[in-house]
């Protein structure tokens, strides 16, 4: 599935809120919650804001069933290898004399190596769960218009840095178009890692030439609409900070707090 960062707006349907939301009210909204996962240590508070973030995604993000059903077994899954993993690198003097699990030879993996690998990896999951609101309902031109037209960033600064972004899903689209021209052209026989190896080598110079002409190409674009010339630019479509966007940004707060106040004691 390519990307395009350039891709206008989409309509969704009612219950996917997050996508009409302005992309800084939802960065604001979990910041809050990104800095308590940054200095748990408990478990409950970490587990709750994963269910807040999947709660938010689910019903206000506009995802297919593949997406979602993805979604909802990569968190499982990545959460058990990563409180397994943290748990054997736990500190045994804070585990000592808690109950043992699982005994290999000399090394005893003990109930509280487990509460340590599980806190640990809950924060980190918690912490891309929440990046996620954003990152799965925000489109890069939106965040980008948003940034300069709220926090005043220069516009040289982000459209400069949204054009080099997009040479990422361009670089794909053209990958794809050379593999197709080999493959017509019977250059793409072979197995093995040898024959793998030489197609690769095969596609570096015409992609290496397909950047450099699209780079040329933006640039005189750019160019020729007085890009950098004035201090401001017009912008075509507005990401406006609406009232809805500040009250997403206080309930959010106002459950992170009460979260942080209920379970962290």
């Amino acid at each position: 599935m390519a990307v395009d960062p350039y891709a206008g707006r989409v309509g969704h349907g009612p219950l996917s809120f997050l996508h009409r939301l302005n992309p800084l009210a939802k960065i604001a909204g979990v910041l809050p919650g990104m800095v308590v996962l940054i200095v748990a240590h408990e478990l409950a508070v970490p587990l709750a804001l994963i269910g807040l973030a999947l709660v938010l995604i689910v019903a206000g993000a506009h995802l297919s069933g593949r997406t979602l059903v993805l979604l909802l077994l990569t968190l499982p899954a990545a959460t058990a290898v990563l409180t397994v993993s943290f748990g054997l690198w736990a500190d045994g003097e804070r585990v000592d004399g808690s109950p043992v699990l699982v005994s290999v030879g000399d090394f005893d993996f003990t109930l509280g190596a487990l509460v340590v690998g599980a806190t640990t990896a809950t924060r980190l999951v918690g912490i891309v769960m929440l990046s996620l609101v954003a990152g799965l309902t925000t489109s890069g031109p939106d965040l980008v218009r948003a940034l300069v037209q709220q926090l005043r960033v220069p516009y040289r600064v982000g459209y400069t840095a949204l054009a080099a972004y997009r040479f990422v899903p361009r670089f794909g689209h053209e990958l794809e178009l050379i593999r197709q021209a080999h493959r017509v052209r019977g250059m793409a026989r072979g197995r093995g890692p040898i024959a793998a190896a030489r197609r690769w080598v095969g596609y570096v110079v015409p992609l290496l030439a397909g950047g450099i002409r699209h780079a040329e190409r933006v640039a005189l674009a750019m160019d020729s609409r007085a890009f950098g010339a004035h201090p401001t630019r017009t912008e075509r479509h507005l990401v406006p900070f609406r009232v809805r966007d500040g009250v997403f940004v206080l309930l959010l707060w106002a459950a992170t707090a009460a979260i942080v106040v209920t379970l962290g004691a």
